[in-house]
C-alpha cells in the first residue's frame, strides 16, 4: 500500500524543522542543523532525515511545503546588487524624494541619516510616455527611448531590472511595451513589473516593491530550482500572505515570500490552540536569531500592506508581523558605556553559540540558559551535546567585564532578552490598539518557551500556551494552509459617487485573475472560493483601512455593508469615526480579491485524560538557578497526560525544546496536548 506522505520543512536561522503527515493521522516530527551557505543542503538533508524516520520512498510524498527565509535574509542583510530601474520621464528622483516620515526612535529628524536608496541615481533610466489616472493616453509610449535606455543596461551589465512607470496600476501596456523591448534588447535581463507585482497606487512603495522582487527573482529562482530537483514531487512554497502556492507560481513574484516562515509559524498556532478554545492569542515563534510575534483574533492571524523587511517598505498583504533580534543565537555584549547589550546580532548555526564547541567565540542567550540549567546538557534528544563549561567561561569573562557574579551576568541577559521580546508584543498590541492582558501567549519555536513565565510577569498576560513539539510548529503551519493567491485593483472614488457597477466590474475582473491562478494550480471550478476586501479612508486622510467585504452580488447592499464595517474598524483602531457625518466623507481606493484552494487540513485527536499523577515523567533533578541555585525535578513532557499539572520550580524537556517553569508557576497539559502555564 502506498503511504501519501505530506512533508512541511520550515528552514530557519539555526535549525531546518520538518513535520511528515500521513493519511492516517500519524505525525512525525524532526530537525537538522540549518545550512546557511546554501539553504538547499539543509532543506535535502531535512528531507532525507524524515523519509528515513517515517521509512517511506520519495515516491511516497504526495506534496511538500516550504517556508523560506532566502528572500528575507537577501533584503535583511541588503545583498543588494546590479538592479536597475525603469520609470517614466520626469520621475526618476522618485527613490530620492520618497516620503517624508522618519522612522520611530529618531524624535527629531535632524539626528536622522537617510539610507542609501535601492537603486543608485546612475542606473535609473527614463522612458517617454504618459497616462492620466484613469488610464488615458496622454502621450504614445516612445519606445526609441525605451530601446536607449535597455541597451544602456545590457552595457552596463545590469541584469535585473524592475519597471515602475506612473499610473499603470490603471493600465499596464505601457509596461507590458517596455517588457517587449527588454526582452528584445536585453533578453538576460531578469525584469519585473509594477501590474504585475503591485497593481495599486502610491508610485513610491510600488516601485520599492517591485526592485525588491526584482533583487531576490535571480537568488530565489536559483534556490527554488535546486530544491525542487531534490523535492520529487509537488513543491509549495509559503507567502507572506498566510497561504501556500506552486513554486513554478511563486518564482514569478518571489517577493510575495518575503515573511514565509514565520508566516507559517503564526498559522500553525493560530490552528494548534484554536481546538481548547484559544481563538484570539498572541503568538511568540523564538528562533535561533529572532523572535516573531503575531496577533490573532478570532482564529485569523491579523494582515497588513504596510510591512517593511529591513529599511525597504514592502506593499504586499502579508501577516502582520514584528521581528525583533532576540533569539537564542542572540549575542550579549558590553557597549562602550558599560552596559550589558543583547542582540541583534546572532551567532547563527555556525559557528553558533560557545556551548554548541563548534568555535563561538560570543557568548548568547543560549549561552545563558545553559549555565543557569535552564536547558539539558544536550539538545535533540543527545544529537547536539552541550559544552557548558566553554559557556561558563565566556560568561565569566564578560561577567568580569561588568563587575558581576557569573550567575547575575546569565539572568541579566536572560531579563534583557524577555523584554526586548515583551517590547515586540507591546508593539503588535498596544500600538494596535489591544489590551496585552485579554491574551494568552502562544510560545513556540525551539527558544519561545524558555522566557514564558518571565513574560507573564512582565506583560501582565493571563496564560501561557506551549503547544506540543513546540519547535516544529511553523513546520507544522504548513500543512494547515491553503493555496492563495492576492489581486489587487486602485479606484479611488468617493462613496456618494461609487456607482455599484464599476464594483461589479472590478471584482469580476479580479476574480477572473483569481480563477485563472487557481486553474494552473489544479483546483476544479467547484473547489475555488474568493475572498473579497476593500481599502477605505475618510476624504483627506493618507492611508486606508482594510475591511472585508461580503459575498454576493456587488450592489447597493454590499456597498453599504463595506462602509459601516469601515466605520467600525475606524473606530475600534483609532477610537473614533465620523458615522453619519457628512463633513468626512467616506472615500474608496482599492478593491482586492484573494483567489483561494482548500486544502485538507490534519485531524489531530483528542486525547485521553490520565490519572492526574505527573509524577511518572519525572526523570531525577538537577540543580537550576531562578532567584537562586536551587534542586529543581526535571520532567519529560511526552510522558505526561491530560489533567497533569507540574509546580514550579520545575523543567519540563521534550525533543526540541524546554520549558523552565519558574517558582510560582503552574503548568497543566489540556487534552489537546498543550502546556497551559499560569502563575
Amino acid at each position: 500500500m502506498v503511504r501519501r506522505l505530506r512533508i512541511g520543512i520550515d528552514t530557519g536561522g539555526t535549525f531546518t524543522d520538518v513535520v511528515a503527515l500521513d493519511g492516517d493521522g500519524v505525525l512525525v516530527t524532526t530537525k537538522t542543523p540549518s545550512t546557511p551557505a546554501d539553504p538547499a543542503e539543509g532543506f535535502a538533508d531535512g528531507v532525507a532525515k524524515i523519509l528515513r524516520l517515517t521509512g517511506a520512498e520519495p515516491r511516497d510524498v504526495a506534496a511538500l511545503s516550504h517556508g523560506t527565509t532566502v528572500a528575507t535574509n537577501r533584503l535583511l542583510e541588503d545583498r543588494i546588487d546590479d538592479l536597475g530601474l525603469v520609470t517614466t520621464e520626469g520621475f526618476e528622483s522618485i527613490l530620492e524624494i520618497a516620503r517624508q516620515s522618519v522612522p520611530d526612535g529618531y524624535g527629531n529628524s535632524y539626528f536622522w541619516v537617510k539610507p542609501p536608496r535601492i537603486v543608485p541615481a546612475h542606473r535609473v533610466r527614463a522612458v517617454g510616455g504618459r497616462l492620466d489616472h484613469t488610464g488615458a493616453e496622454l502621450r504614445p509610449f516612445d519606445e526609441e527611448s525605451a530601446v536607449a535606455a535597455a541597451r544602456w543596461f545590457r552595457d552596463q551589465g545590469v541584469l535585473a531590472i524592475g519597471v515602475c512607470l506612473l499610473h499603470s496600476y490603471a493600465d499596464p501596456s505601457h509596461e507590458l511595451a517596455m517588457r517587449d523591448v527588454l526582452a528584445r534588447e536585453h533578453p538576460d535581463a531578469v525584469v519585473s513589473l509594477s501590474c504585475e507585482v503591485l497593481r495599486e497606487y502610491r508610485e513610491y512603495e510600488r516601485s520599492v516593491t517591485t526592485l525588491v522582487d526584482a533583487a531576490v527573482k535571480p537568488a530565489m529562482n536559483g534556490y527554488l530550482a535546486r530544491i525542487a530537483e531534490r523535492a520529487a514531487s509537488r513543491l509549495l512554497v509559503m507567502k507572506s500572505n498566510g497561504g501556500v502556492l506552486s513554486a513554478d507560481e511563486v518564482a514569478r513574484q518571489p517577493i510575495t515570500t518575503v515573511l514565509s516562515g514565520p508566516a507559517a509559524g503564526a498559522l500553525g498556532a493560530a490552528f494548534v490552540v484554536a481546538r481548547s478554545g484559544h481563538g484570539s492569542v498572541v503568538t511568540l515563534d523564538g528562533g535561533g536569531t529572532s523572535t516573531d510575534v503575531a496577533v490573532v483574533l478570532d482564529g485569523e492571524p491579523t494582515l497588513t500592506t504596510e510591512g517593511s523587511i529591513g529599511r525597504h517598505p514592502v506593499k504586499i498583504p502579508m501577516i502582520d508581523i514584528v521581528t525583533v533580534g532576540a533569539g537564542g543565537g542572540s549575542v550579549a555584549w558590553r557597549s562602550p558605556e558599560g552596559a550589558l547589550k543583547v542582540g541583534p546580532r546572532s551567532a547563527g548555526a555556525d559557528p553558533g553559540p560557545l556551548c554548541y564547541g563548534r568555535g563561538g567565540a560570543e557568548v548568547t542567550v543560549t549561552d545563558a540558559h545553559a549555565v543557569l540549567g535552564r536547558v539539558p546538557p544536550h539538545l535533540l534528544g543527545g544529537e547536539v551535546p552541550l559544552d557548558v563549561d566553554a559557556a561558563r567561561r565566556g560568561l565569566a569573562a564578560l561577567a568580569g567585564e561588568l563587575g558581576l557574579p557569573v550567575e547575575r551576568a546569565a539572568a541579566g541577559i536572560l531579563e534583557i532578552s524577555a523584554w526586548n521580546q515583551a517590547n515586540a508584543i507591546r508593539q503588535i498590541t498596544v500600538k494596535r490598539g489591544l489590551d496585552v492582558r485579554d491574551y494568552p501567549l502562544v510560545a513556540f519555536g525551539g527558544s519561545g518557551p524558555l522566557l514564558a513565565c518571565r513574560l507573564l510577569d512582565v506583560l501582565g498576560l493571563p496564560a501561557a500556551v506551549v503547544p506540543e513539539n513546540p519547535g516544529n510548529v511553523s513546520a507544522f503551519g504548513l500543512l494547515t494552509v491553503d493555496v492563495k493567491n492576492d489581486y489587487v485593483r486602485t479606484r479611488v472614488v468617493r462613496d456618494a459617487e461609487l456607482d455599484p457597477a464599476l464594483l461589479a466590474d472590478v471584482y469580476a475582473d479580479l476574480e477572473a485573475e483569481a480563477a485563472e491562478a487557481l486553474a494552473r494550480e489544479g483546483f476544479p471550478e467547484d473547489r475555488r472560493r474568493f475572498a473579497r476586501s476593500a481599502d477605505l479612508r475618510y476624504y483627506g486622510q493618507a492611508f486606508e483601512v482594510r475591511v472585508a467585504a461580503p459575498a454576493g452580488p456587488p450592489d447597493e447592499a454590499l456597498r453599504a455593508e463595506v462602509v459601516r464595517r469601515f466605520h467600525d474598524a475606524h473606530e475600534a483602531l483609532y477610537g473614533y469615526c465620523y458615522r453619519d457625518d457628512p463633513r468626512h466623507p467616506v472615500e474608496w481606493v482599492n478593491l482586492r480579491v484573494s483567489g483561494i484552494g482548500p486544502i485538507e487540513r490534519p485531524r489531530p485527536a483528542e486525547r485521553p485524560p490520565g490519572d492526574g499523577d505527573p509524577s511518572r515523567a519525572r526523570t531525577g533533578t538537577r540543580t537550576v538557578y531562578f532567584d537562586a541555585w536551587e534542586e529543581t525535578a526535571v520532567y519529560r513532557r511526552e510522558k505526561l497526560a491530560p489533567g497533569d499539572t507540574v509546580e514550579g520550580p520545575a523543567v519540563i524537556e521534550e525533543f526540541g525544546s524546554t520549558l523552565p517553569l519558574h517558582p510560582g508557576f503552574t503548568a497543566t497539559l489540556d487534552g489537546h496536548g498543550n502546556l497551559v502555564v499560569t502563575r
